[in-house]
């Protein structure tokens, strides 16, 4: 089982750059076995990422073993020549350690702050990792009625014998659809819960007849840990209220309607969400999951996605790399 950890270097510049750069390195020796970082434009106050491609550079130069991926890149605000390049020179720098996670969507106001019409962002989002994979592999020429000029250049390839690990998170059926259809594996997301998108998944490839990518594909979920059960439940209680406020405030600021979003019960929340419980708890329940959902790579978030302290986030990480990653992997002979 893969085991990732995601959620941290979310929001402002409250947390020093060197102080994310040494938690990558407790990340590689705790043996986790990569970080993912999301990207954000344009925020009031400012993130101190908006680059992702940039954050995982300066990782990708400070750790020895640790995987980055970006969960995700919003290829519709790139060009894909430029995207490629970069991405083919983080791939070589790192020795094949950067993951590449695309993606569709982003907030209205950064795709009206760059003048993009949000109704391209679909044709920009396929023709662009359609260019991209072939200046990876044998070249790639932007031709008439694409979303970008037309070139008269062929570039690429820029990496003939090797693969870029990609994949594609998204929610809705022409997104899902792509995906099966380009046999790229997945991201599924903790918001919507990921109990539909892979509804929509297993039925379109029953329909179409395409190959299943889902052991490749990855989860996330929330973790709440404790020494006890008891003392994780009592942080599960705390943080589910947290996570509704949120999801009622970015739905709000999005536009979004709010009177079908519910709070979930502890049930519900552990069921769709939540890792929780002592370290024996945690160990069962990721290997649940994996048995249900036939997916073996998980991304852990300690910190409620910037919900929760950093030091207590920290602490609980720790806690899961010593008791928990020990009990989910292979013995070795």
């Amino acid at each position: 089982m893969r085991l990732d950890i995601a959620g941290f270097a979310r929001g402002g510049r409250t947390e020093g750059h060197e102080r994310l750069l040494g938690l990558c390195e407790k990340i590689d020796g705790l043996g986790f076995d990569g970080i993912w970082f999301n990207e954000f434009h344009f925020q009031d106050p400012p993130q101190a990422y908006p680059s992702t491609l940039i954050l995982a550079s300066a990782i990708l130069a400070r750790t020895r073993r640790l995987r980055v991926g970006t969960s995700i890149v919003v290829t519709p605000l790139y060009h894909p020549y430029m995207l490629a390049e970069e991405v083919a020179q983080l791939h070589w720098q790192s020795g094949g350690r950067f993951d590449l996670g695309i993606g569709r969507g982003t907030h209205p106001a950064t795709l009206e702050a760059l003048g993009i019409p949000a109704e391209s962002t679909r044709d920009r989002f396929e023709q662009s990792f359609r260019i991209m994979r072939d200046v990876w592999t044998i070249g790639a020429r932007i031709e008439e009625g694409a979303c970008w000029p037309v070139s008269k250049v062929t570039v690429g390839p820029l990496l003939a014998r090797e693969t870029v690990p990609l994949y594609v998170a998204g929610s809705s059926r022409d997104t899902l659809g792509f995906a099966a259809r380009e046999g790229l594996p997945l991201l599924l997301s903790l918001d919507p819960p990921e109990a539909a998108q892979l509804a929509t998944y297993r039925a379109i490839l029953a329909e179409e007849g395409h190959d299943c990518r889902l052991r490749a594909s990855s989860l996330s979920r929330y973790v709440c840990i404790a020494p006890t059960t008891a003392q994780a439940m009592a942080k599960l209680d705390e943080l589910v209220p947290r996570l509704f406020e949120r999801r009622l405030a970015s739905a709000r600021a999005a536009g979004r309607p709010t009177d079908q979003i519910v709070m979930p019960d502890r049930q519900t929340a552990m069921a769709r969400q939540v890792i929780a419980g002592s370290p024996e708890d945690c160990a069962a329940q990721l290997n649940a999951l994996a048995s249900s959902s036939g997916i073996d790579a998980v991304r852990l978030v300690f910190n409620g996605n910037g919900i929760l302290d950093m030091p207590a986030a920290v602490a609980d990480m720790e806690l899961f790399g010593r008791e928990v990653l020990p009990a989910l992997r292979p013995v070795q002979d």
